[in-house]
């Protein structure tokens, strides 16, 4: 359920509340609109700390580049605050053209993660994605379990594949040197990471 409030008083103190209670990190603006996502749950948290410990291991300690949990990304130089995302976790490549500023990214990552919560967003951003220059996204979704990595083609973020725990099937990054797919799990489908080299292995 989306839910619109035009009072500017209103608004304002909702955010300051959200910003002094510390309950902000995740929250977007889209085009001057504030958008607060929803709060991560447990499972959330601890896939996004199992996928950013593995993208560390693969990037960061390889120097490769750096990867981090729910940086600020936004197409803008000034006033950067009006128009930005935050995705669960990110690999900047060695080389990677967007422009560290410190508060934010201007431009995109080599590879974004989303990880879907209920009345969460995530696919809306894909033009957003794409016109920073985002080169892959992961998106987890989680009922049912599925993930989908879509890959920057002509501009635009184009879905190169699925993996549910039924089909089984590989999704290959171009970007990073892993591969992605669900697995059967006791309490919920894990998902496999195979780095490239065929022996470095991961379930998350």
């Amino acid at each position: 359920m989306d839910l619109l409030l035009t009072q500017r008083d209103k608004v304002r103190r909702i955010i300051r509340r959200r910003r002094r209670l510390g309950l902000d990190h995740k929250d977007e603006v889209w085009n001057g609109r504030y958008v607060i996502m929803p709060d991560p749950d447990n499972v959330h948290q601890d896939l996004v700390g199992a996928l950013l410990t593995v993208l560390r291991i693969v990037i960061s300690w390889a120097k490769l580049g750096n990867a981090y949990p729910g940086c600020n990304i936004s197409d803008r130089a000034d006033k950067w605050t009006s128009n930005y995302r935050v995705p669960d976790v990110t690999v900047f490549l060695n080389g990677n053209p967007a422009e560290n500023r410190n508060t934010h990214w201007l431009g995109g990552p080599d590879l974004a993660v989303e990880i879907v919560s209920d009345n969460d967003k995530s696919r809306k951003k894909l033009d957003f994605y794409a016109t920073v220059g985002t080169r892959e996204l992961l998106i987890v979704d989680r009922d049912p379990w599925q993930i989908e990595l879509f890959r920057l083609t002509n501009g635009e973020l184009v879905s190169v594949g699925k993996s549910s725990v039924a089909d089984g099937n590989v999704l290959t990054s171009e970007v990073v040197p892993l591969s992605f797919r669900l697995i059967a799990g006791a309490t919920r489908p894990p998902i496999e990471a195979l780095h490239t080299d065929g022996v470095q292995q991961w379930t998350i």
